[in-house]
């Protein structure tokens, strides 16, 4: 299958900082995660991928384009959707006014086709009985579907979200899973987060990355294999253990190289998550 992201070698440095450490990956159709704790360059990827920062040093390609051309990069960017961390709303504006600003930056210069198409990505969203309220008057969940909705817009082949479920509650994050595993549908997504039960329920592929570097490259099954014979419980915790915390049961769940006897748990992602972190030397939380 013909990757939808090709990249080799990227590197990026802010300073002294190295933030992208001889980054490589293919990318195709569906939803693949990115984990990695903050400051592991998770968003400094998808900036670079997304065209906001060039690289120091390495290439990519998108959906065949070079980026490093100046028409690469115009390419690119019409036929890219970006949900960034942070989306920078002007909060006077309506939802439809908000994706129609964005529309008209990827130059659907119609203005007819443009207000259908920005209708069409609203609808997706569940957005369009509320098209014409002001975004500030939204709440946090809504605002999150006004920003993918924008990214939307142009049905663009590849998808880049950010940290797209912080601050939702258990309510908001499931409906919002549930429009991201619509978007994976037919094209390619790449979903940064922190959460990792979003990877386990979205994802067919998942990136970890610790200070620059990735570190796995896999399954989310196999991520979870990492973990395989490695996690146990026990009446107190472990202090053997590289990970540890009290369960709702009120026993301890423990991670790392379990003592001889140990009584053996089932892994989790999770798990394997904390291992390859531990595996780069980065410092778990115990």
């Amino acid at each position: 299958m013909t990757p939808t992201v090709s990249a080799s070698g990227l590197s990026l440095h802010y300073g002294r900082t190295r933030a992208l450490d001889d980054v490589s990956l293919r990318l195709t159709p569906g939803v693949t995660g990115l984990l990695g704790p903050n400051g592991a360059g998770k968003t400094t990827l998808l900036r670079v991928l997304a065209t906001a920062v060039p690289a120091d040093r390495g290439a990519f390609t998108v959906l065949g384009h070079d980026p490093g051309t100046s028409r690469g990069r115009q390419e690119v960017r019409r036929r890219l959707g970006y949900l960034p961390q942070t989306p920078g709303f002007h909060p006077d504006f309506t939802a439809f006014e908000f994706v129609d600003y964005v529309a008209i930056l990827k130059e659907l210069a119609d203005r007819g086709e443009r207000h259908r198409e920005v209708r069409r990505v609203l609808e997706e969203v569940d957005l369009g009985d509320v098209r014409g309220r002001r975004i500030k008057k939204l709440s946090g969940g809504m605002r999150q579907r006004v920003a993918l909705a924008a990214a939307l817009v142009g049905d663009p082949g590849f998808l880049v979200l950010d940290e797209p479920t912080v601050g939702l509650d258990p309510e908001q994050r499931m409906r919002f899973r549930e429009l991201i595993a619509e978007a994976g549908e037919g094209r390619t997504v790449l979903l940064s987060t922190h959460q990792t039960e979003d990877v386990a329920m979205l994802c067919h592929r998942v990136i970890v990355m610790a200070t620059g570097a990735v570190r796995f490259d896999g399954t989310p099954a196999e991520l979870t294999a990492r973990a395989a014979g490695r996690v146990w419980s026990s009446t107190e915790k472990d202090p053997g253990a590289k990970a540890g915390w009290r369960t709702g049961t009120g026993s301890f769940r423990n991670v790392g190289d379990p003592p001889p006897g140990a009584e053996p748990a089932a892994p989790t992602l999770e798990d394997g998550y904390l291992l390859v972190l531990d595996d780069a030397g980065t410092e778990v939380a115990a």
